[in-house]
């Protein structure tokens, strides 16, 4: 027996409802947000569950409940390797630097003042982030020393909130004069200026930590690359116009050809000695041309992978054939 958490519209787990009807796999839908779900599943042999980074109950409680479950004899998708630094960008630069994985030179500071002694020798500018948030909308420049500066006493002080409508607002304008963004959804993310959205409103400010990574100029564009299993897919994804954020621009590109070898082989390497079950990483280059990863995420919008024209086996040999990432994961998780 499956169980399947039955989340939101665009999750996975329609598919995984599908997945199961059409192969005659016995399953049942469960909500892991019950008080009694560990005896729910008491018959299960495998849950799935996409944890959800905006889903204000996930991020209390999902890693918890999965670390318990792995004590019993249930397979879980999402695992607790894979899981554990999700949305946690300070979390996934510890864990890529414990294997020494190539990735964007990271400083996180827990005090204010060695923060700012930090600062007043450090060369800029900086690329600032959150610790949670996709999309890049908790990411943005510290231009110079003075507006560095500014970020460290607000990151001590009041903090940042989890979600900035007026990013997001921001981000569906321009989206909107590209076409792609409705007049609806600009219009209910002028309302989400005064309402907020569920997770915004159950957020508390994040503060008590800065977090910058390197800036590394004259990338128009990073790769994205997304492990599962024995099989790896890509996505290029275009700065924004007059920017240096690629994630959530929108622009995207699928050909094999645009794709660098290289990340793939990475991405393979970093999964397999962490045990991953599914991950995505965002590469871009350093000043030597050198593959660097971003940051790194075990869940995406499945949506935009859909136009794949194929994928690499763990070999790099390429196999032109339609892509399924939910399928993949759920025919993993009954491989195991």
């Amino acid at each position: 027996m499956i169980a399947i958490h039955y989340g939101n519209k665009d999750d996975f787990s329609r598919d995984w409802k599908d997945y199961c009807e059409n192969n005659s796999i016995p399953y049942k839908l469960v909500s892991c947000y019950d008080n009694n779900i560990v005896n729910q599943l008491a018959d299960c042999k495998v849950l799935l569950w996409h944890v959800d980074n905006l889903q204000f109950q996930d991020q209390i409680f999902a890693k918890y409940l999965i670390q318990a479950l792995e004590n019993t004899n249930i397979k879980i998708f999402p695992n607790q390797n894979t899981v554990w630094h999700f949305d946690d960008k300070v979390a996934q630069k510890y864990l890529l630097e414990a294997i020494r994985a190539p990735m964007v030179e990271t400083y996180v500071f827990y005090n204010k003042k060695t923060a700012m002694e930090w600062v007043e020798k450090t060369s800029f500018p900086k690329v600032f982030k959150l610790r949670k948030g996709g999309a890049s909308v908790n990411v943005f420049l510290a231009k110079n020393r003075v507006h560095a500066k500014k970020l460290v006493n607000k990151a001590f002080g009041k903090g940042f909130p989890t979600l900035n409508m007026n990013t997001i607002l921001r981000e569906r304008y321009r989206k909107y004069k590209l076409g792609t963004e409705s007049a609806l959804g600009l219009l209910k993310g002028v309302a989400r200026l005064f309402i907020g959205t569920p997770f915004k409103n159950m957020s508390t400010n994040e503060k008590g930590y800065i977090y910058f990574q390197e800036f590394l100029p004259n990338n128009d564009h990073d790769q994205r690359i997304i492990v599962i299993g024995n099989r790896a897919i890509g996505l290029k994804r275009m700065v924004r116009k007059n920017d240096f954020r690629a994630s959530g621009s929108g622009e995207f590109y699928y050909d094999r050809e645009l794709f660098d070898e290289e990340c793939v082989k990475i991405a393979f390497e970093v999964s397999q000695k962490l045990g991953f079950q599914s991950m995505s990483y965002d590469f871009i280059y350093n000043e030597k041309g050198q593959p660097q990863i971003v940051e790194v995420s075990y869940c995406y919008n499945k949506k935009v992978y859909l136009p794949c024209p194929g994928y690499w086996d763990s070999d790099l040999n390429w196999h032109e054939e339609k892509v399924s990432t939910q399928d993949w994961i759920l025919e993993d998780v009954l491989n195991s």
